[in-house]
């Protein structure tokens, strides 16, 4: 019975441990991944801004795309989501308190090129059905099947729908 006294309490004490460091973590990945905790740095209040009249955060279905929906891995993929929030999170961070100029259009540019369409189409589904616009559904069909070589990004085409100076909500008209 000694013998494995050891062990249980070894493993138990891991449990009291890795709980609470669990909680703690999970607790601070959700505190951390609202647009209100984005916009806390005056760099990207614009931006959150910008969000908040897009057909991102109002619509007529009320789905709200929230920042990390779009600029991060989904949390499903735990290891790319934690990566990427811990990149973006310390380049941010960085920035934000070693200064330096700020170019909003280059960040811009930059997170265009870096979004995934997985993203995108994690809400975005049944692209090829718009019953009333045969273009969009072909320009769709070239980026869910495209041709080696004719990979193409949403953003390509949908560069401008969320980050917009906009002084009115822009409704969805779908």
């Amino acid at each position: 019975m000694k013998k494995y006294l050891k062990g249980v309490l070894l493993v138990l004490a891991g449990f009291v441990i890795a709980f609470p460091v669990f909680l703690m973590t999970n607790f601070a990945m959700l505190q951390t991944s609202t647009p209100e905790f984005c916009s806390s740095c005056h760099e990207i209040e614009p931006a959150y801004r910008e969000w908040k009249t897009s057909s991102h955060a109002y619509n007529k279905r009320g789905v709200v795309a929230v920042c990390m929906d779009c600029h991060l891995p989904p949390p499903e993929k735990t290891i790319q989501f934690l990566y990427g929030k811990t990149v973006h999170g310390l380049k941010d961070v960085v920035g934000h308190f070693l200064g330096g100029e700020y170019d909003r259009l280059e960040t811009r540019r930059t997170a265009t090129l870096g979004m995934d369409n997985d993203n995108c189409l994690g809400c975005h589904q049944n692209l090829l059905y718009i019953s009333t616009r045969r273009g969009s559904m072909l320009a769709h069909r070239t980026v869910l099947y495209p041709r080696p070589g004719y990979e193409k990004q949403c953003t390509e085409c949908h560069e401008n729908l969320v980050h917009n100076p906009a002084p009115l909500y822009q409704f969805a008209t779908y």
